[in-house]
């Protein structure tokens, strides 16, 4: 069976359900791999090993009475520092909430132990999640286990490079710009942002967020299989009365045409020669597994990327007095440099941005009514060396531009799915899957595609 902590979800769930392998003895191979290996990488902040163990225990304890403890029977996952576990701070990556101790799970935290997963430990962010890169003046920098000279991706960071590393086989991550996507990209990992209202989401913690926010902030999955990717965002996906944004549509919505248009430079987007070479290669690949694959412009994305600028920016200044408060130095630079770009928004420019908003779903809802699943890069560059964005405001704009996808494709609604292809130069690479809204089963089918032909991702063991 090999190392414990190198299996994946399914296999492990499969194991422990069949009393292969107990709970307890999962939990502490993954707790063994925490302990030797992320002294290294950081990305797990907050560590409860006890409780960790107690909860395997008491999964083994249901199974032995013949119970069926869901379908994430003893997997263990992590939940990023910026959502409410029961117990623990939920500290954004904040020394101003490092006591801020959260007294009931959100949502999907609840969703996941109900599946039984066993969580292991809480994953680093940047401070306030705002950024691709991860460091914090309160936990400190995480670093990618595939390559420490870059960036593991941001804000869910801590998330993929503990995925990566073998600390747990699902992470737990948030999206409102990026952040499940591109750490799922930088780590060399799938990574899922499924359409709002899949995965519900609260936090009692705090107060509710702003429209922004409410309209394009989802939780998600990082793991280092397809079959992963969709066996923890069924789990994810239960419902819960406490979000209203939560929807209850099938998770698979019938058959589709195997139509996919591949789009190497969306909007007029600069791709490096790398990441052009992979988005033809699982071009390549769905064409050999029957889908019909057609290289097309998709509609324009810079309205909806200025729009989200807006609206997060629209956020972020009215929490301008913590930002000033936390003086983080990284995020003062990246808030600046940000709100610089993006001019202050008052009742007509938000009345305008919502409405535009429409327009521009109902265009890609007619493209992707065509073709099912688009083929575009994540970023238009290989991960980025750490602290790239902050070392100068030209470095920032480059990589806000090179970002363009994931920036734009929240304001839209639309899943979309992060597969990786293996690595070059150095750095891991993939593209992004783009389907019309609630057709994460689309994604996956052709993520699974992709997957067969350029291979498994593996964990890294450093």
């Amino acid at each position: 069976m090999g190392e414990i902590w190198k299996m994946q979800a399914g296999e492990i769930a499969s194991a422990v359900r069949s009393r292969i392998l107990s709970a307890e003895e999962v939990t502490r191979a993954h707790l063994d791999r925490i302990a030797a290996a992320n002294p290294q990488l950081n990305a797990v902040v907050q560590e409860f090993p006890e409780e960790a163990m107690k909860s395997a225990r008491a999964l083994d304890a249901r199974i032995a009475k013949g119970e069926d403890v869901g379908p994430l029977a003893g997997v263990p996952v992590t939940i990023k520092v910026n959502v409410d576990q029961a117990g623990h701070a939920t500290t954004n990556g904040l020394v101003l909430q490092k006591d801020h101790v959260a007294s009931a799970d959100t949502p999907v935290v609840a969703n996941l132990r109900k599946a039984g997963a066993v969580i292991v430990g809480r994953t680093n962010t940047p401070a306030f999640s705002m950024r691709w890169f991860t460091n914090n003046s309160l936990h400190g920098m995480t670093l990618n286990p595939r390559n420490t000279a870059l960036t593991p991706g941001g804000s869910s960071g801590g998330a993929g490079s503990a995925v990566a590393a073998g600390f747990c086989a699902i992470g737990h991550g948030t999206d409102i710009a990026g952040s499940v996507r591109y750490p799922a990209y930088a780590c060399g990992l799938h990574g899922l942002r499924p359409t709002l209202g899949r995965i519900p989401a609260w936090n009692s913690s705090l107060p509710d967020r702003y429209i922004g926010a409410q309209l394009m902030a989802v939780s998600g999955p990082l793991g280092r299989s397809i079959s992963d990717i969709a066996l923890s965002f069924e789990a994810m996906a239960a419902g819960d009365y406490r979000d209203p944004w939560w929807v209850p549509v099938p998770l698979r919505l019938g058959e589709f045409p195997k139509r996919a248009a591949l789009c190497v430079r969306p909007d007029g987007l600069s791709v490096a020669p790398e990441v052009e070479a992979a988005l033809r290669q699982a071009a390549a690949a769905l064409t050999e597994a029957g889908w019909q694959v057609e290289e097309v412009d998709c509609p324009p994305l810079r309205p909806a990327a200025a729009i989200n600028a807006q609206l997060w920016m629209a956020e972020s200044r009215a929490v301008a007095q913590a930002i000033a408060r936390e003086n983080d130095p990284d995020a003062n630079f990246v808030f600046a440099r940000m709100t610089a770009d993006s001019p202050e928004m008052d009742m007509p420019a938000l009345m305008t941005a919502l409405q535009q908003r429409v327009g521009m779903m109902r265009e890609w809802s007619a493209f992707l009514a065509r073709y099912p699943v688009l083929i575009c890069p994540v970023s238009g560059e290989l991960p980025f060396a750490q602290q790239q964005d902050v070392s100068s405001e030209a470095a920032f704009d480059a990589i806000m531009e090179a970002q363009l996808t994931q920036r734009a494709l929240p304001v839209l609604g639309v899943p979309a799915l992060a597969v990786a292809t293996g690595m070059t130069s150095g750095a891991p690479v993939g593209v992004q899957l783009v389907a019309e809204r609630f057709r994460e089963d689309v994604l996956l089918a052709a993520g699974a595609a992709i997957e067969a032909a350029c291979g498994v991702p593996q964990v890294e063991e450093l």
